[in-house]
């Protein structure tokens, strides 16, 4: 279920920071970059999560940290300094936009990954 999420933000911050980048990128160059970032982040959560290798778990401990940070530092600032954020992201006003999945899921990413390890192929608890 965690993976699904991950690949559903995945594909809609994909698809909203290229929509953005391609069409209004100079009305607002730092919240469509921070799109972009977004995008990225869920791309390699998604991956790292999904995938039963042994770089995979690094990389969705780094993307998940990476997306905890991410939405609350882009929170804060959108809502300490709303001129900064003239558009939303998907981090903006801790997730708002999306129900403030983005705030809940890294949460529940890394207790997933701090709760689980590796055990040939299958996370298992420990």
């Amino acid at each position: 279920m965690l993976v699904a999420v991950y690949g559903l933000f995945a594909i809609a911050a994909t698809g909203r920071s290229v929509l953005q980048l391609t069409t209004q990128a100079s009305e607002a160059p730092l919240p469509y970059a921070l799109s972009a970032l977004a995008a990225l982040v869920y791309v390699g959560a998604t991956v790292g999560l999904a995938v039963d290798r042994p770089w995979a778990r690094s990389v969705a401990w780094v993307a998940v940290g990476v997306e905890a940070v991410g939405v609350l530092v882009v929170g804060t600032l959108s809502l300490a300094d709303p001129v900064l954020f003239p558009d939303d992201t998907v981090w903006s006003g801790y997730g708002r936009g999306y129900g403030f999945l983005p705030l809940l899921l890294p949460a529940v990413g890394l207790w997933w990954l701090a709760r689980t390890r590796p055990s040939s192929g299958t996370p298992t608890r420990r």
